[in-house]
């Protein structure tokens, strides 16, 4: 764990949706890095939930953490997270929406539920917690500690806007996302909250193990990656934090694709 922090985010709160593990856990950590108090949001496997806001607590910096069970596809669960948030920290300035599921199988035979699932929690969850998140910023009013009186970032994909045969449902969910967080922005944007996503490549995460656990696997993932190497969660926990900090104040509104250059198609490089 990296030392002597950043006090960037000093003073304010942060949720952050699906955080016990993968990039969620990252970007929890990133945060408590930068002094943000962290609520860590999970569904399941409380013990790795308690254990990231342990670390946060142990980190070199003045940052409190604590473990919130909520689904957020339901909405008195994200309700209740955010009380949970105000109780113990007064008010909440940041909302990363990480939280995401993936239900992979080909188009016909793809179920309502494999669908529906997915749209649930990877689209319909984001729109409960921001919509949570701008009622918290607008009755709190402005903060002394940001220059915006709230920051929202949406955790999207490649797939926002790059096609994935036999992955219809979470293709469609992430480009719902993409156009959710452009139209909140535009119509929160004069209120001073600013919205934003980040949308990852291929990230070495558990998720997708079979895509690099072995060098057979790697060296076709390569193919799609002109920058070479495969990401890790800390490249996205960066972008995060500095997303949500006044160095980043006039973004607004931007896609930040964090992928090594996979959505620059390198299979055109010779032509196509």
């Amino acid at each position: 764990m990296r030392q002597n922090p950043n006090h960037r985010l000093a003073g304010q709160t942060c949720i952050v949706t699906g955080a016990n593990s993968g990039i969620g856990k990252e970007i929890a950590l990133s945060m408590g890095r930068d002094c943000a108090n962290v609520i860590v949001n999970y569904v399941t496997d409380p013990a790795s939930a308690e254990e990231v806001a342990h670390q946060i607590e142990l980190s070199d910096s003045v940052a409190k953490a604590i473990a919130v069970k909520a689904d957020v596809s339901k909405e008195d669960e994200v309700k209740n997270m955010f009380k949970i948030a105000k109780q113990h920290f007064g008010t909440v300035d940041i909302l990363v929406n990480n939280a995401g599921m993936q239900r992979d199988a080909p188009f016909h035979e793809m179920t309502l539920e494999q669908w529906q699932k997915v749209i649930d929690v990877n689209l319909t969850g984001q729109f409960l917690c921001s919509r949570e998140a701008v009622r918290e910023f607008l009755s709190r009013g402005k903060s002394p500690y940001s220059c915006a009186l709230g920051k929202i970032v949406c955790l999207s994909s490649v797939h926002e806007t790059i096609p994935w045969a036999g992955h219809v449902n979470y293709a469609t969910s992430k480009g719902g996302v993409m156009l959710l967080m452009k139209s909140m922005a535009q119509e929160l944007g004069p209120k001073g909250i600013r919205v934003n996503s980040i949308s990852p490549g291929a990230i070495k995460t558990p998720i997708n193990r079979d895509a690099w656990e072995t060098p057979e696997a790697l060296n076709d993932l390569m193919k799609l990656i002109p920058y070479k190497r495969i990401g890790q969660t800390a490249d996205i926990g960066a972008v995060a934090v500095w997303l949500v900090t006044d160095e980043a104040d006039y973004i607004h509104g931007a896609s930040i694709y964090v992928d090594g250059g996979m959505t620059l198609y390198p299979g055109f490089t010779t032509n196509g």
